[in-house]
């Protein structure tokens, strides 16, 4: 069984050796074949303070250096690992940006919730996908296309309203910020579960939205 990722350990989790952002992009699509795109960088300002600021140039910016540059975002996305060479070698801080209902969707919730379904999962011994770990304190689990359209209707069979958890689907015209990506200064995104050659094969939403709507629920009535 992988080892669990806690809070303590995740950021341990090692990147390859000298890997730059346009390297792993890369290895996404070429290896993972995932489609790639790239969003706003961190700049440093041009002021005394020496501080980073988001690329798009806004100061009240909720996701500096993790967000798509462009609104035309999800037609330059692309699996081909020759592509995603050419995009990064224009911007190589750009951000790597992975667009969901495409290859993939992914369920998302509060990181104590994630961890406490992680350990429920894994009791269960259930195929899980790629978990990612944000600094904004969120995870987002990986499953078979089409999550966002089959959630609510299971959150309710459940018994759950799905406006009472915080639990949302990532689905088409959505995405996700993929590691080692920084959100300005709370750090990087990390995988809480890395791509291996076992996950490849993803788990479908309805495998995991019991242990997931559960521990959002248990966070709920904290």
């Amino acid at each position: 069984m992988e080892e669990t990722i806690t809070p303590a350990t995740a950021d341990r989790i090692p990147q390859q050796r000298g890997e730059t952002l346009l390297d792993t992009a890369v290895r996404y699509a070429e290896e993972r074949h995932w489609d790639v795109f790239p969003g706003t960088w961190l700049e440093i300002r041009e002021d005394s303070s020496g501080t980073e600021c988001c690329s798009c140039g806004s100061p009240a910016c909720k996701l500096p250096g993790a967000h798509p540059a462009r609104e035309d975002w999800a037609t330059q996305a692309t699996g081909s690992a020759t592509v995603a060479r050419r995009l990064w070698s224009k911007q190589p801080k750009s951000s790597i940006l992975l667009p969901t209902g495409r290859t993939f969707d992914a369920l998302d919730v509060p990181e104590t919730a994630g961890f406490l379904a992680l350990a429920r999962l894994e009791r269960m011994e259930l195929t899980l996908g790629p978990v990612t770990l944000t600094p904004n304190r969120r995870m987002q689990f990986f499953v078979l296309p089409g999550a966002g359209v089959k959630m609510p209707d299971l959150v309710r069979k459940l018994g759950w309203a799905p406006s009472a958890l915080d639990l949302r689907a990532l689905g088409e015209g959505d995405w996700v910020a993929a590691p080692p990506t920084r959100f300005g200064a709370q750090g990087a995104v990390q995988w809480a579960r890395r791509p291996t050659p076992a996950n490849r094969w993803l788990p479908d939403a309805e495998e995991l939205i019991s242990a997931l709507a559960y521990a959002c629920g248990r966070e709920a009535r904290r």
